[in-house]
């Protein structure tokens, strides 16, 4: 298949074959929603249905299919994952203090701190539930290492706030736990839904490790390159938070010294007063351009992990999905 460049082709693409497919999952997310509880309903509807690219569950449903797998599980689990993700961003978005997600008012803001954390829970409680109905001991497994893994990586990054001289390698390495954990879940789920060897398992595991890298990167990136209205997310935020992500990092490296103790300075106060200048930095140094090529070598990195798979129009759509991490713009 020759990968289109525009991203706009490659999405249409995907989200043509894959509709009625995602059709199923939303059905199942909205069933698994109803709770008694009215606040609960209110909160998880909210955010749910503010939509978001809807990647993992994506991954659950396209592996399955790429490698034969047709049973209802898939949808069952493809939810679950979602739910997870949910949780994790209810969470994220109170520690963070955020404001704004997906164009509109985080749950915290409009809901409050407490509620937006016990919704979380909720929505946690009831993954764990849904992965119990599939009845498979593996499934439960990868599961709770990633949920686990997730959460050591909210606290590796709490830990790496407003540190200037974090490496490289401590940055990717949040995000390995962090984001893309989740990722490579999903793609895992989907071999062990369709019975595969664990050489092909830990492959398609692997896919969702980088392309999950490779989004995250893009997403920190985005911070310095896009605008308010595009992200959906205040610009400048990661830096509000003292996150020293990888533009940053970058630029640092690569700037005069006034410039090196002007982003140490924001990074460790978590001030965005001179944050025109800072942007100004990171692209004068070319660290966008440095940040977008590690993104390209991880996205590269899960196509030749997938490079063996039969041939079908999901294994197409999951190679395109390399390109769409990389090229977006949102």
């Amino acid at each position: 298949m020759s990968l289109a460049t525009d991203s706009s082709n490659n999405q249409a693409a995907i989200t043509e074959l894959m509709a009625g497919e995602m059709a199923q999952v939303d059905a199942v997310i909205h069933r698994r929603l109803a709770s008694e509880v009215v606040l609960i309903n209110q909160i998880s509807h909210y955010i749910v249905s503010a939509g978001g690219k809807r990647l993992r569950p994506m991954l659950v449903l396209l592996f399955s299919r790429a490698l034969g797998f047709e049973q209802p599980a898939r949808f069952e689990l493809a939810a679950t994952v979602e739910f997870i993700h949910t949780a994790t961003l209810l969470h994220d978005d109170v520690v963070d203090e955020s404001s704004l997600r997906r164009g509109r008012q985080t749950a915290n803001a409009l809901f409050g701190n407490a509620a937006s954390v016990l919704v979380g829970d909720f929505l946690y409680s009831r993954a764990f539930q849904m992965m119990v109905s599939v009845d498979s001991m593996r499934v439960l497994e990868v599961l709770a290492d990633a949920t686990n893994v997730i959460a050591e990586g909210e606290v590796l990054q709490l830990l790496n706030m407003h540190d200037p001289d974090i490496s490289v390698e401590d940055y990717l390495r949040v995000i390995r736990y962090k984001t893309a954990k989740l990722f490579e879940a999903s793609a895992r789920i989907g071999a062990v839904l369709a019975g595969s060897d664990s050489t092909l398992e830990e492959a398609c595991a692997s896919y969702g490790q980088a392309l999950g890298t490779a989004f995250q990167i893009v997403d920190d990136l985005l911070d310095y390159e896009g605008t308010t209205a595009a992200l959906g997310k205040n610009v400048g935020d990661d830096l509000r938070e003292g996150k020293p992500t990888l533009p940053l990092l970058a630029a640092m490296s690569r700037g005069t010294p006034d410039e090196r103790e002007l982003i140490r300075h924001a990074i460790q106060n978590g001030e965005v007063e001179r944050l025109d200048e800072i942007v100004a930095i990171v692209r004068r140094t070319g660290a966008l351009d440095i940040t977008r090529e590690a993104a390209r070598a991880e996205a590269e990195r899960a196509r030749e992990h997938i490079s063996a798979m039969p041939s079908s129009q999901f294994k197409d759509a999951l190679l395109r999905l390399t390109v769409l991490a990389v090229d977006r713009t949102s």
